[in-house]
């Protein structure tokens, strides 16, 4: 699919200054890791699970790791399979939403998990990542929200949603999570696919606009809260936004 091209309104050194502060999601000290694209799901207990689940989070994404610029690469040709892919550092990525030309720089509040939550993205819903990622759907504003930028403070929402970084899953979002991780191991990562997709309804819905990210994302974690203890949901897709995504 062709790339749409988003309007910019015009910046000054004080509109970047606000952008930046806008998109700007305080970051832990450490963010996990486990094996890209391994998709052999042993029997684990539930324990088990969340111990997996909780050495992503402590991973930050590492430039100099060979695994790391092969996952980003990876992210390249999953969002652009005609394209040639570009050096790590090239303003060409900025067309996926990264805020520099170096993806490196933007993954401080997600670290290497939120990448491999959207390599999830592209490679389980490519319908629905390659629409959003094209803003493809709806009546889209001047001033678009960053798709990859958007991606990584998805990531980290949904971590502090479910009170991940404690342990103690303590809020009731994070209580009912762990029953649909004791069925999916990969239940985080279907919860930020479907979350992504959520946002950007929330974000047609209110006509959004770019200074307005934060506002949509924090009623796009009201509603999956909402979704996630209505009860009678066991799965992630049992979800009511579910039926949203596309494959």
């Amino acid at each position: 699919m062709a790339s749409k091209a988003i309007k910019r309104k015009p910046c000054t050194a004080d509109t970047e200054k606000i952008r930046e502060k806008q998109m700007e999601t305080i970051v832990p000290d450490s963010v996990r890791e486990p094996l890209l694209g391994n998709n052999i799901h042993e029997n684990k207990s539930e324990e088990e699970r969340l111990r997996s689940l909780g050495q992503r989070l402590d991973v930050p994404f590492d430039s100099s790791s060979v695994k790391h610029q092969d996952a980003l690469k990876e992210l390249w040709r999953l969002a652009y399979p005609s394209r040639q892919l570009p050096p790590l550092k090239s303003d060409l990525w900025k067309e996926m939403g990264w805020q520099n030309s170096d993806p490196a720089t933007d993954f401080r509040a997600g670290g290497f998990m939120s990448l491999e939550n959207l390599i999830y993205f592209a490679r389980n819903y490519p319908d629905s990542f390659h629409s959003l990622l094209h803003k493809a759907d709806g009546k889209r504003a001047e001033w678009e929200y960053p798709f990859a930028v958007a991606g990584v403070n998805i990531s980290y929402m949904l971590v502090q949603m479910l009170d991940l970084q404690s342990g103690k899953m303590s809020t009731k979002a994070g209580s009912h999570f762990v029953q649909l991780l004791s069925d999916d191991e990969m239940a985080f990562d279907n919860l930020f696919c479907v979350a992504f997709q959520m946002l950007d309804a929330q974000w047609l819905s209110r006509g959004a606009s770019y200074m307005e990210f934060n506002e949509v994302l924090k009623y796009t974690r009201i509603q999956l809260e909402q979704e996630l203890t209505i009860g009678n949901i066991y799965s992630v897709q049992e979800m009511p936004s579910f039926v949203l995504l596309k494959r």
